[in-house]
């Protein structure tokens, strides 16, 4: 497991500069440990949206009992040379009436005005949901809906707001996550796929997607699972560990086109697929980024000055203890067709 790296690696108030100057693949922040980061520019700015890891010396299981996240930072970078700001605590489990514990992976989206902060926790029946939180500022605090979108379940949501200013969600994740306990249209805590108990023949369960109402907290209709398909067009298989959707779903336009780019989870590695439109079906192009020291690979993929840039996470710093992780992020070299240079990690 590693040795114990206490919560304050630094001392610093939130609210003022301090950290790793924001250099490719250095931890943006050190006082904390911060995972999961959703990378979006405001206003010319980038702000990252992590989930917050709170060290303790508990075993890792397969349910992530070990991820004990309670509330939420969010960070901020005036440009891509200056230091990482940590703007607070934005919102705490303690101040949503309908969470239990495990407010895990979030994101952000803007529109009308106002900031909509998504993010998954367990409510009071040990249910992964995905609930809302709207504030006025980028950095918060934000203020929590009494109760979970309605409809929702499982984990990691992104959202995305098109150019005609329509908005999505995508979210769900296998295992701890809770989306396989959901295959009978109902939650059912016995079910779930088990690691080396995978039907080669079985189509891959794909992440949730569904259009958000004009009011952004609440859904337009059904949700469903986004179809991967993959290079001959034919579905990806729950038994295709190095391809198929387990966790982290994230999407970015480029060129007209739509990119789903996701964790393999057993495997360890980041994806992507390709398709016209932002429901799918979306066909697998290859893999953007080699794993990481630590079990899971949580990433976003943001444009900033006419460059990208890939927002991750890894271990590095607590020598391999999954539960205390810390922000990164590298450039990414996209080519005019869409095609994603992997990066393979801490290499020169």
């Amino acid at each position: 497991m590693g040795s114990f790296l206490p919560e304050m690696i630094c001392f610093c108030e939130a609210g003022k500069v301090y950290g790793f100057m924001a250099k490719q693949r250095r931890p943006l922040v050190s006082h904390i440990f911060t995972a999961d980061p959703s990378a979006h520019v405001f206003n010319d700015k980038i702000y990252i949206y992590p989930s917050h890891d709170i060290p303790h010396d508990a075993e890792d299981n397969d349910n992530g009992d070990e991820y004990r996240m309670e509330d939420y930072h969010v960070l901020s970078l005036d440009n891509l040379d200056a230091e990482c700001v940590d703007n607070g605590e934005a919102l705490h489990m303690k101040n949503i009436p309908w969470v239990s514990k495990q407010m895990w992976a979030p994101d952000v989206a803007y529109k009308n005005g106002t900031y909509y902060l998504y993010f998954p926790a367990r409510d009071k029946d040990g249910i992964f949901r995905i609930g809302v939180a709207t504030s006025s500022s980028p950095v918060g605090p934000f203020d929590p809906e009494p109760d979970y979108i309605q409809g929702t379940y499982s984990i990691d949501p992104a959202s995305f707001v098109d150019d005609d200013g329509r908005a999505y969600l995508y979210y769900g994740g296998l295992w701890g996550g809770q989306l396989d306990k959901w295959t009978k249209g109902f939650f059912d805590e016995k079910a779930g796929q088990l690691e080396g108990d995978l039907d080669p023949t079985r189509d891959a369960i794909g992440p949730m997607f569904c259009e958000l109402a004009d009011d952004m907290k609440s859904l337009k209709g059904e949700p469903r699972h986004l179809q991967i398909l993959d290079e001959e067009g034919n579905p990806i298989k729950e038994g295709d560990e190095d391809r198929r959707y387990f966790e982290g779903p994230w999407m970015h336009k480029f060129n007209g086109k739509y990119y789903l780019s996701y964790s393999t989870g057993t495997t360890h590695y980041l994806v992507y697929a390709e398709s016209d439109k932002p429901e799918g079906p979306f066909k697998y192009k290859g893999r953007l980024m080699e794993p990481v020291l630590g079990w899971t690979t949580h990433h976003s993929i943001v444009e900033y000055h006419g460059e990208w840039y890939l927002f991750y996470h890894d271990c590095e710093l607590s020598n391999g203890i999954n539960h205390r992780r810390n922000v990164k992020f590298t450039k990414l070299d996209i080519a005019p067709d869409g095609t994603i240079k992997k990066i393979i990690p801490y290499e020169d």
